[in-house]
């Protein structure tokens, strides 16, 4: 990658001082760098800052004036690789995800072709408006890369999520954008930047033409994950659960979402916040709810489903109204339980076959491989993703992680270890792949 060209686009937020780093890096990287400012990011940032970390004259307006030249939407966007627009506010994503041509920032995005990076900066409440998230939502479909903003201190005084990625990670960004970017097929039309990117795909196996169909595969699937454990109550106060965190349900969900799918997330209690892009939220806490909104969600038409979930196998026999006093329990306390829901084998197998693919998980200490393809095979699941916490490079929550995708056909692929974000990059493509005809799981 070294000396490809980025072409670096600044838009009007604070967090536009963290993009003179961001040239910095990328110049240190090796690649090539433009800088495009709006005239609000002129009012943070003098263009004469990245002019002298870039090197090169900085493209302001659309009208030749400063040190522009009036053809630069043109030039510019053939010359480059790559684009990053960071800070990305939500005026630009509304103005990406509509088409909008206004300046010269905008401008060059309609008349780039290429791989776009976003890494959006702004208040949490803008960060949450559903104008935001449905235009985060188009441009994930069209392949657009978003860089998360991170949860911390914001310029308005609170601390939520909306601030710009650091600018080490985004530079990460840009270097896996640009070692995912597919060339365009034979006979297949280019596409401009706001209207749908080139390809960017999660790693997959096999060659490039590989890779292009499993990032396409999942535009448009009806995707349903369900995350997290169950609260089986025992009184208003007291209930029994499971060390389950909801961190790979919600990345399972991010990436399905980033890939164009359709999601619904059916979630137990977490302290996780939705991922963007998540076009249905169902919150529940016991097994018996998490059943009732999987059954819903499947009747109302799906693709795939993601059981991610850690339901608790057994539920209190009773539930007592009022808080029980441990002076009416006495010295010791035997609790009967009963069978929770087995949704797999009571709701999904009896009512939902193909085209219904679905992929469970198995959470194993022992026998790993074994277990997870008996359970595999005793539920009627089509895939399992098997996983041991107490292996060594394996945990709870949201630390390295290895998994192991199991198939008709026995292992497919042994991720790990990593993060569980990076896992479910992973995962997806592979799972394309072997549904497709002739793949692992045909």
């Amino acid at each position: 990658m070294a000396g490809a060209n980025v072409l670096l686009m600044v838009t009007g937020g604070i967090a536009a001082y963290k993009s003179c780093m961001l040239t910095r890096l990328l110049v240190q990287a090796g690649f090539s760098v433009r800088v495009a400012m709006t005239a609000s990011a002129q009012r943070f940032v003098a263009p004469l800052t990245f002019e002298v970390l870039s090197g090169h004259p900085v493209a302001t307006d659309l009208w030749g004036e400063g040190g522009s030249d009036a053809l630069d939407h043109i030039a510019w966007a053939h010359w480059a690789d790559v684009v990053v627009v960071a800070p990305a506010t939500a005026n630009l994503l509304a103005k990406s995800a509509c088409g909008i041509a206004d300046d010269i920032v905008t401008t060059l995005l309609v008349a780039y072709p290429g791989p776009l990076v976003l890494a959006p900066a702004m208040n949490d409440n803008m960060w949450r408006h559903p104008a935001t998230q449905a235009n985060l939502a188009t441009l994930r479909r069209r392949h657009v890369v978003i860089c998360e903003p991170g949860d911390g201190f914001l310029a308005c005084g609170t601390e939520a999520v909306g601030r710009v990625a650091e600018p080490e990670e985004i530079l990460a960004t840009v270097f896996e954008a640009m070692r995912r970017q597919q060339p365009v097929e034979e006979g297949e039309a280019a596409t401009p930047g706001l209207t749908g990117q080139q390809p960017v795909a999660a790693a997959a196996p096999g060659d490039r033409g590989e890779a292009a169909a499993a990032a396409s595969a999942w535009a448009g699937q009806s995707v349903v994950v369900t995350a997290g454990p169950t609260w089986e109550a025992i009184d208003p106060v007291r209930y029994i659960a499971n060390r389950s965190t909801g961190v790979f349900g919600y990345a399972l969900a991010a990436e399905a979402a980033s890939l164009g799918a359709e999601v619904t997330l059916v979630t137990g209690p977490t302290h996780l916040q939705p991922p963007p892009g998540v076009n249905l939220v169902e919150r529940v806490e016991s097994a018996a709810e998490m059943a009732t909104a999987v059954g819903a969600a499947l009747a109302a038409g799906a693709d795939w489903l993601f059981m991610s979930a850690a339901v608790a196998d057994f539920t209190p026999a009773r539930f007592e109204t009022g808080k029980l006093k441990k002076e009416s329990v006495g010295t010791s306390w035997n609790l009967e339980m009963t069978r929770s829901v087995d949704i797999l084998l009571d709701v999904v197998n009896p009512d939902y076959h193909r085209p219904l693919q679905v992929v469970g998980f198995a959470l194993e200490t022992e026998d790993l491989i074994r277990r997870a393809t008996e359970k595999m095979r005793a539920k009627g699941m089509d895939f399992i993703v098997a996983n041991d916490p107490t292996a060594p490079d394996s945990a709870f929550g949201d630390k390295l992680h290895k998994v192991t995708l199991i198939g008709p056909e026995g292992v497919l692929w042994e991720g790990g270890p990593a993060t569980k974000r990076e896992l479910a990059r992973e995962l997806f493509p592979r799972l394309a792949a072997a549904v497709r005809p002739g793949g692992a799981g045909a």
